[in-house]
């Protein structure tokens, strides 16, 4: 069993920049990259892009991040895990090796499935959120329940090279190759704590490297551009240390480590995993040098019985439009293009929603702050049940440029489709996951 190894982190989320994951594959020193790009509406979306064809449902980017990072895989000797397979990981794994044998490339690529649980959801289902039926929530698309760390365990003992899930918890994706190279049993709830601990610090890459952490003016962070991804030391015990590749920008300090300590932790006494309820209460952080936190404690308890499954459900279609104003009377002659859409739109949208971009659009309120904005922009937005009522917002935006006030531009408008989310718990001993290898 080693006693120490390097795991790093390549993207927080789907839209995640290509440039860090390459770095670290080719000078971070990695036994193990991990690329975090799937959250709640992504896989929701992947699933309409799967039932379009049955081809797709993967990671968009799939493509464009295996090619340039695969001949460095290889020759680094290190091992992808990725959730980049969304809605279709066997066919994730197929196109990925379809890139290796055009690349003249062997490899070996396993796709963990099992997570898709629509069948066993009914709309009769009752969401967490709302104690309501689903069927409330609308026409459902998708059913993905949160795996922990098996399936992906399962693929390491196969010797897998590169390994694409669908839903997985995001600190099992860092947690499964601990458990694998230290030995760990997995029912040694402590060491699952301290293993998902790092997990979590380590899933949203540039996070803790400085980049949602930055502000200009009270925490001022370097070299932004070329803003670096983190990679942890982990330790036989569960501790780690922190850091990021020498030379790239960002900063790896208390600060950031905090930040992501608690992000989107409700209740820091039981962080729910499939792996582990953790305890980030006796975690103890330590800068031991530039750019190098330490990390220590940690503990956890049984992980939950149930999974918990992220519903996707068709929400509404938005019709959005935009228009400027600038110079003399920007906000006034706003205004009066707001309210002249109100008056058009109010008995066909019974949510309709009118933003001055510049002035009060985030908060709805300026608060106190009385100058008087140069420019403006004009947002409408409304919710409807069909494509053809939502195209009205737009519509009437860009009619403003003849029939609103005086110097409007720049008109936009948009139709989208909008997924929305829910969650609802299933028994884990109803789910199992599963892997199926490929080789080039």
């Amino acid at each position: 069993m080693k006693q120490k190894i390097r795991i790093g982190c390549g993207a927080g989320f789907s839209g995640d920049r290509l440039e860090p994951a390459i770095v670290l594959a080719e000078k971070g020193g990695l036994n193990y990259l991990v690329l975090e790009c799937l959250a709640e509406r992504t896989i929701a979306l992947a699933q309409k892009r799967k039932l379009q064809d049955q081809s797709k449902g993967y990671d968009p980017l799939l493509e464009r991040r295996i090619d340039s990072l695969l001949p460095l895989l290889i020759q680094n000797n290190i091992c992808l895990i990725t959730n980049m397979g969304a809605a279709n990981p066997i066919a994730g794994a197929k196109k990925i090796v379809e890139i290796a044998q055009k690349k003249g490339l062997s490899i070996k690529v396993a796709a963990v499935y099992g997570d898709d649980v629509f069948e066993y959801i009914s709309q009769d289902t009752l969401a967490i959120e709302t104690s309501e039926p689903l069927i409330q929530s609308g026409e459902l698309v998708s059913a993905n329940a949160y795996l922990g760390v098996e399936g992906i365990l399962s693929a390491l003992q196969a010797d897998a090279q590169i390994i694409i899930t669908g839903r997985v918890a995001d600190p099992s994706l860092f947690l499964a190759p601990m458990i694998h190279e230290f030995g760990w049993k997995t029912d040694n709830y402590d060491l699952m704590g301290k293993g998902t601990v790092i997990g979590h610090l380590l899933e949203c890459a540039g996070h803790i490297t400085g980049g949602y952490f930055a502000d200009p003016v009270k925490k001022p962070v370097e070299d932004m551009d070329k803003l670096g991804h983190p990679f942890a030391d982990v330790f036989e015990d569960g501790s780690a240390i922190i850091s990021k590749v020498e030379g790239t920008g960002g900063v790896v300090n208390l600060q950031t480590a905090k930040e992501q300590l608690l992000y989107e932790v409700i209740n820091p006494h039981e962080y729910y995993t499939p792996d582990v309820i953790a305890d980030f209460t006796t975690v103890y952080l330590k800068e031991i040098g530039e750019n190098q936190v330490q990390v220590t404690g940690g503990t956890g308890t049984p992980k939950p019985q149930a999974y918990k499954v992220s519903v996707g459900y068709k929400a509404f279609y938005l019709g959005e439009g935009e228009i400027a104003y600038a110079g003399a009377s920007a906000l006034e002659r706003a205004k009066l293009a707001g309210e002249i859409i109100g008056k058009r739109l109010k008995s066909q949208f019974h949510d309709l929603r009118i933003d001055y971009i510049g002035s009060k659009a985030i908060h709805r309120t300026n608060f106190g702050n009385t100058a008087i904005p140069y420019e403006i922009r004009l947002r409408v937005a409304g919710k409807a049940s069909n494509p053809t009522d939502a195209a009205l917002v737009g519509e009437e935006v860009e009619a403003l440029y003849t029939n609103g006030p005086a110097g409007g531009g720049g008109a936009r408008k948009y139709v989208t489709e909008v997924m929305g989310i829910v969650s609802t718990l299933i028994d884990r001993q109803n789910i199992q996951p599963q892997i199926q290898v490929f080789e080039s």
